[in-house]
């Protein structure tokens, strides 16, 4: 009997190992779609950030319009909504075919130019070392890494739709989400709440009115400058580095390299006017409009904005990159009021008792 007891005593050892073995792989696969979710999860959430700052553009010029005519809500509304989408019809209308006719230019001129620029920095020790740099392996991870970048949750234009579509949602009925968001709060916490709500909507609106206003400004210098310059295309490489420009620390360097690239063309003392006509621009915008930011929106310290892009951009790609300010701005918000004011408050408190 006691040697019956051994094989029987060996298969529960087995299927013990076996069921823990299929326990960790339950855990691990589960661990794996609860991360997968919480990534589409986030994406959402930046999404739904981006139609808030769609709809804090809407109320925040109708906030403007109401000021200065002292019209009604719903006219200064729809004054805001109506009148920016006729403008940017009107803009695209009267310079879109000459846009147009520019960037079929840049991009039949980019071999050429790309051939230039390689043939130029092959001059030199130090550009063989960048051409290094972007040839074989190299070349394929930087390919590999824009691709990932670029990947987003439901396509480019299916997030484009589902941003527009939540930001005419929440331009609509603002107060509807605001009260659903304190109707989660306790009632002797909603007075903070409210507050914090406040603090973030300023700030936005805050970072929106620079953001737009230093999009506008880099858009009229590159363009000028590079006209002036004699450098083709000027009104598109404007737009793109008025574009760029949404992308604090990253966005003017992409933006410089097509200008730079095609003043190769013409040569490197032109590339050089050119480098600089991009740096003289920013320095300008950092310094009239970052102060018009500031008044409005807290301080952020330029090394946690650089960090927080990175991260960012890890997590969500081009979309993380771009509200990575916006989002920061709001965490900053929220552990100021939650946990800052809290502590100096605990402190007073224990300073006065003794």
């Amino acid at each position: 009997m006691p040697a019956d007891n051994k094989p029987s005593g060996t298969t529960k050892k087995e299927l013990s190992y076996i069921a823990k073995v299929w326990q960790t792989v339950a855990i691990v696969a589960l661990l794996v779609v609860f991360i997968l979710i919480a990534k589409v999860a986030f994406n959402v959430l930046l999404m739904a950030l981006a139609g808030a700052l769609i709809a804090v553009y809407f109320h925040g010029l109708a906030d403007i319009i109401q000021r200065k005519t002292r019209l009604s809500r719903k006219l200064a509304m729809t004054i805001s909504t109506l009148g920016t989408i006729v403008v940017l019809v009107a803009l695209f209308w009267f310079i879109g075919a000459k846009i147009q006719t520019q960037v079929t230019q840049l991009s039949n001129s980019l071999p050429h130019t790309i051939s230039t620029a390689k043939a130029k920095l092959n001059e030199t020790p130090i550009g063989q070392k960048v051409l290094d740099s972007f040839s074989g392996d190299n070349s394929k991870k930087l390919s590999d890494t824009a691709q990932t970048f670029f990947n987003t949750s439901f396509g480019v234009l299916g997030d484009l739709y589902i941003i527009l579509f939540l930001g005419i949602f929440f331009t609509a009925s603002p107060s509807l989400y605001k009260d659903g968001i304190l109707v989660l709060v306790p009632e002797d916490k909603k007075p903070v709440a409210q507050l914090i709500i406040d603090r973030i909507s300023l700030a936005l609106k805050g970072w929106l009115k620079g953001m737009l206003l230093s999009m506008v400004l880099i858009t009229i210098l590159i363009a000028v400058g590079l006209t002036i310059i004699g450098i083709p295309v000027a009104m598109v490489l404007g737009l793109i580095t008025g574009i760029l420009e949404i992308v604090p620390n990253f966005g003017p360097l992409i933006a410089m390299l097509p200008g730079v690239l095609l003043g190769l063309t013409f040569g490197t003392g032109t590339a050089v006017i050119v480098a600089l006509l991009y740096i003289i621009s920013q320095t300008i915008v950092a310094n009239i409009v970052t102060p018009l930011i500031q008044k409005k929106m807290i301080n952020l310290p330029p090394a946690l904005t650089l960090i927080s892009q990175l991260i960012m951009g890890t997590l969500s790609g081009a979309l993380g990159i771009i509200l990575a300010v916006p989002l920061l701005a709001m965490v900053v918000i929220l552990v100021d009021e939650l946990y800052v004011k809290k502590m100096d408050q605990a402190v007073a408190v224990k300073g006065s008792s003794t």
